[in-house]
C-alpha cells in the first residue's frame, strides 16, 4: 500500500486490510496496518513506525510537529501532542 500525497487525500483512510504502508515517492517502509487507527484527518493515523528512521518529526510550533518520510522527506502530515486513538478504539 503505497502513502498518497495530500492533495488527493489518505487513499487507504477505511482500509485495513493487513499490509505496510510504503512513502509514495521512495517506497520507504512507514507503518503497518496493525498501528493504523480510525481518525477524522486527511492525513494516515498510526500508533507506531516500523523502524526507528521510518518517519522524522520536527517541531513546527508548540504541540505539534511535521512528520515526514524518514529518507525522502516526502510529507506525512502532522503529529499533536496529546492527540491520538481513545482507548478501546483500535480495529485490532
Amino acid at each position: 500500500m503505497s502513502f498518497c500525497s495530500f492533495f488527493g487525500g489518505e487513499v487507504f483512510k477505511h482500509h485495513f486490510t493487513a499490509g505496510v504502508y510504503v512513502c509514495s515517492k521512495c517506497n520507504h517502509q512507514l507503518f503497518t496496518s496493525r498501528s493504523k487507527y480510525e481518525h477524522s484527518s486527511p492525513w494516515p493515523a498510526f500508533t507506531e513506525t516500523i523502524h526507528e528512521d521510518s518517519v522524522s518529526k520536527h517541531k513546527e510550533r508548540p504541540g505539534a510537529y511535521k512528520v515526514q518520510c524518514g529518507k525522502c522527506a516526502n510529507g506525512l502530515g502532522h503529529e499533536f501532542v496529546n492527540d491520538g486513538p481513545t482507548k478501546g478504539s483500535s480495529r485490532f
